[in-house]
């Protein structure tokens, strides 16, 4: 970081999502956007010119030792998100890590605890909770606007032709309905009822071992949350909060920009957020004012949330028999 608050980034795995993070990212004042890396040269080079990046690795050692660089998103398949982070880490680099954080609990503490021995910033990469229309909702739910949150269901849902040379299949780095798109329904629970009492899951699996689908019901002593990630439908994809004096539903696509609907005494609004951007920005944001502030944890993705949410998709794995 220079003497005017401007963070150098480094991005590492270049699929869809960094594509998607590296738009906003260029996009915010007072960042740039100076070094990307791939295991496919040809992939480094290309990501680099469209993003006009200096820096185009083939190799993630090289990124996390180029001097250059302040903040490192990872990008990676969820089974290399422990390396990678450490690696980063363990090079001074503030990390932001694509969720989930890593495939399990002890990975979690594991990359923690390495942060706080090189005394660097690292956040889980969960970029909803950042979310303006997810933020009004949680204000909602945290200042009791309608009342007590009763019954609370969320899903996420696609169908994509089944291809064990897809990553997103591929149980060996984490492939499967739960940690891709699951982490977020339960994520939808977690910020607003917290940990449950007791959970219900059951699953429905492909050939290869992965989970197919997986519902879901969190019980709590006074609510109830039914959630569910599938791979093998279109679902609504909304998170729908039934509250003592209204309902609020954060419409299709909940986990990006959306929209929300309150509906009270039979009348109904819908709030536009008026996005500008793809929705990356506002985690990307946050993480480099953290930096700028010499933070080392955030106060909004805490380490706390973060081991809580992978305690919950372990609880669930074991619900189900999903072994990785």
């Amino acid at each position: 970081m220079n003497k005017n608050g401007i963070i150098n980034w480094g991005i590492i795995g270049l699929g869809k999502i960094a594509d998607k993070f590296a738009t906003d990212l260029v996009n915010l004042g007072n960042v740039n956007l100076v070094a990307v890396a791939s295991r496919s040269k040809e992939r480094a080079t290309t990501f680099a010119k469209k993003f006009n990046v200096d820096q185009a690795y083939d190799s993630y050692h090289k990124l996390a030792q180029d001097p250059n660089v302040d903040a490192v998103y990872i990008a990676t398949p969820h089974s290399f998100h422990k390396e990678h982070s450490i690696l980063c880490l363990e090079h001074k680099k503030a990390v932001l890590c694509e969720k989930p954080f890593a495939m399990n609990l002890v990975e979690v503490n594991e990359m923690i605890a390495t942060a706080k021995k090189n005394n660097v910033l690292l956040m889980e990469a969960l970029w909803t909770y950042f979310l303006p229309q997810y933020r009004f909702v949680l204000d909602i739910y945290e200042t009791k606007k309608y009342g007590h949150l009763i019954d609370l269901k969320a899903d996420f849902g696609f169908f994509t032709t089944y291809d064990t040379e897809s990553r997103l299949f591929k149980k060996e780095v984490g492939g499967g309905s739960l940690l891709d798109i699951g982490i977020y329904p339960i994520f939808v629970a977690l910020s607003t009822l917290g940990i449950p009492n007791k959970i219900n899951a059951k699953a429905q699996f492909f050939e290869n071992g992965a989970d197919a689908s997986c519902d879901m019901v969190f019980n709590y002593d006074k609510s109830k949350a039914y959630l569910k990630s599938t791979l093998l439908e279109e679902t609504s994809t909304e998170a729908i909060f039934t509250f003592e004096k209204a309902k609020v539903i954060i419409n299709t696509r909940f986990h990006e920009p959306s929209t929300v609907t309150v509906i009270q005494d039979n009348n109904s609004e819908t709030l536009d957020f008026n996005y500008k951007s793809i929705g990356y920005n506002f985690e990307a944001d946050h993480f480099s004012q953290l930096l700028r502030e010499d933070k080392k944890e955030s106060t909004v993705m805490s380490f706390n949330f973060s081991r809580k949410l992978i305690k919950i998709l372990d609880d669930v794995r074991a619900k189900i028999d999903l072994k990785y």
